[in-house]
């Protein structure tokens, strides 16, 4: 099942690092947030990405062009030219880097990925979001109700879309009012194909009327998910996800906790 991941926003409110860099890019822990992000999709077993890039999407083509460089020492026999990796760090990502322009909206760089998707479900976040979502419930929960979409319900630090529930059930989704019940969307998506139906142009924001007709349709579901969720929106949410790092307290780093930590944080 192929993730997509939104890579193309311009990041204005964090012009501190967005100036230079996309907000992908972004570093926690030495790291950019996107491969925290794809991190937690292939410790579940998702390894195969569609990023959706825009602002500056060239550097993180770079970046993963050259990773296995940056990963890893190398030995370089400048007479020839040979390379020869010497610790070669090993992913089984596989990732389509795909340029959906810089002026295009959410719901327009979803559907410009239509031909890289198919028919098939697939997966979707924003490359900025982290959490300690258990992707296979997330997975099952979808296929149980048998509706197009999926959204993950989270709680804020409230800025963001706020949903109204009924027995897990989207009656009515805004974007960024005043919570009322205290849940918003937090990414970590799924969707069925139908959803292109709902996709008009480049300029067709995801979050709005999509969501909302989906809603409306009674096609789209809600898991809510009551553990970590953490967006990187300004400076200082870099500055608090860097020192969850730093204290080794990260709650989306599966890969470097044991076992039963991670089973009962995910019950």
């Amino acid at each position: 099942m192929k993730v997509v991941i939104l890579c193309g926003g311009l990041g204005t409110r964090l012009r501190e690092e967005t100036q230079i860099k996309p907000k992908p890019l972004v570093t926690i822990g030495e790291k950019p947030i996107l491969w925290h992000i794809m991190q937690l999709y292939s410790y579940f077993g998702f390894n195969d990405f569609v990023l959706a890039l825009g602002y500056k999407g060239e550097m993180i083509k770079q970046y993963f062009l050259n990773y296995h460089f940056l990963e890893s020492d190398f030995n370089i026999n400048l007479a020839n030219g040979e390379i020869k990796h010497l610790n070669k760090h090993q992913k089984k990502w596989k990732i389509d880097l795909v340029d959906t322009e810089k002026d295009t909206l959410t719901g327009g760089r979803l559907r410009r990925l239509r031909s890289y998707l198919g028919n098939d479900t697939f997966m979707l976040t924003y490359g900025d979001g982290v959490s300690n979502v258990n992707i296979q419930q997330l997975l099952e929960f979808h296929r149980s109700h048998g509706k197009l979409a999926t959204i993950t319900a989270v709680h804020p630090v409230a800025r963001f879309g706020e949903m109204q529930l009924e027995k897990n059930k989207v009656l009515d989704f805004k974007e960024k009012p005043q919570t009322q019940q205290g849940w918003i969307n937090g990414g970590f998506f799924i969707f069925e194909s139908g959803v292109f139906d709902y996709l008009q142009d480049d300029k067709t924001i995801l979050e709005q009327s999509p969501l909302e007709n989906l809603a409306h349709d009674q096609q789209l579901m809600a898991y809510p998910h009551e553990g970590f969720w953490y967006c990187m929106d300004t400076i200082r949410d870099v500055q608090m996800l860097e020192s969850l790092w730093a204290m080794g307290s990260a709650p989306w780093n599966f890969f470097s906790k044991k076992t039963d930590v991670i089973d009962q944080e995910l019950a």
